[in-house]
């Protein structure tokens, strides 16, 4: 069996590398981390934010309950601290669907054109 290199994934990521992931300004990434309890970003020395990929997980939750389903930010809050499970399984489905809708998209592009 050939030898397959795992792609390298960061331990630690900026608040810009995070702002970008979102397309969202760093002030809101600030914002959203002083409103939830769940997103502990370690600090160095300089006081740089550094988010590990369950601080991105959670942000992408939030993103979802905020952005994309329209809540507002005491409502996710609520949301998040009564069902988190079920918040976090229903994301999970919804990013699944919308690999699956891209993945079906990008064959139908592919296929030969019927003229």
């Amino acid at each position: 069996m050939p030898y397959k290199e795992k792609p390298i994934e960061k331990l630690y990521y900026s608040i810009s590398e995070v702002a970008g992931m979102f397309d969202v300004n760093t002030s809101l990434i600030r914002y959203w981390e002083n409103q939830f309890d769940i997103i502990k970003p370690k600090k160095n020395k300089k006081g740089n934010r550094l988010f590990t990929k369950n601080d991105i997980d959670n942000f992408h939750i939030i993103y979802y309950l905020v952005k994309e389903r329209g809540m507002t930010l005491k409502g996710a809050k609520a949301k998040m601290k009564e069902n988190k499970e079920d918040t976090i399984n229903n994301f999970e489905v919804i990013k699944s669907l919308k690999g699956i809708k891209e993945m079906l998209l990008e064959i139908k592009e592919n296929l030969p054109s019927s003229e």
